[in-house]
């Protein structure tokens, strides 16, 4: 079986929800949570030392997909010419197994009803089949995506399938290539105690914070999306973690 996967350059990507708007339109998506392409965009540390990450997540189609083999209607497949994971929506009955043992909660739905059955990331087989790119590398303006033979995206960007805060890729060998961000580095000396010391003072306006540790030092919760979660317990919940994108 040939496997066909994806690479990612987070180090490129600027979240601007381009790739998610074109699968949206590509796939005649409604708007709401139906998202076969999620862009998570969320803010870890705090002043100085602060960062904005994005993490683009689709279905890997890993070359051991878990939910395959938890399917009890044997409603999700691998297909041999691209090893892209399918689901046959004749057999599905809506049990949302396939969601819970996901580790990428790549299964998606168009609402929390009960019968509403899983949709998810097709590899854009469709296209694949004509010849032409998935349509979210397409559509990227920064070349943050690639797609093609998995040992060929090996061989051009090496093999790093783990990113930070993400799941092991140990459960299911996902069919990814991850280039991460690189370090942030200080292009421009200062000193971060003058600069809150400055900001407190804000002359002649009234100061924001009185205490450094207000900014350096954030209570968790403090800030929505301070942390990458990608598995939801609603809709709702998926729709407020990717509030950014079209849908």
């Amino acid at each position: 079986m040939a496997q066909y996967g994806f690479f990612f350059d987070q180090s490129r990507c600027s979240g601007c929800q381009a790739c998610a708007v074109a699968c949206k339109n590509w796939h005649a998506l409604p708007p709401g949570p139906l998202k076969y392409l999620r862009i998570y965009e969320y803010e870890k540390g705090s002043f100085p030392n602060i960062r904005l990450h994005f993490q683009w997540l689709p279905c890997y189609h890993c070359e051991e997909p878990i939910c395959v083999e938890s399917c009890p209607c044997q409603a999700i497949y691998k297909e041999p010419k691209y090893g892209a994971v399918l689901i046959d929506s004749e057999k599905c009955d809506g049990c949302r197994i396939c969601y819970d043992v996901c580790p990428y909660g790549a299964p998606v739905f168009e609402s929390d009803e009960l019968d509403v059955k899983p949709q998810k990331c097709t590899m854009c087989i469709d296209r694949l089949e004509m010849g032409e790119q998935p349509i979210c590398v397409l559509a990227c303006p920064t070349r943050a995506l690639d797609f093609g033979l998995l040992s060929t995206l090996r061989a051009m960007y090496g093999d790093r399938r783990d990113m930070e805060d993400m799941p092991s890729s140990q459960t299911t060998k996902p069919a990814v290539v991850f280039k991460p961000h690189a370090r942030k580095q200080q292009l421009v000396p200062y000193s971060a105690q003058r600069a809150l010391e400055l900001m407190m003072r804000r002359d002649p306006l009234p100061p924001v914070f009185t205490s450094a540790v207000d900014v350096v030092e954030i209570p968790s919760g403090t800030i929505d999306r301070g942390e990458l979660v990608i598995k939801h317990e609603s809709a709702d919940g998926l729709m407020r973690r990717t509030r950014n994108d079209e849908g």
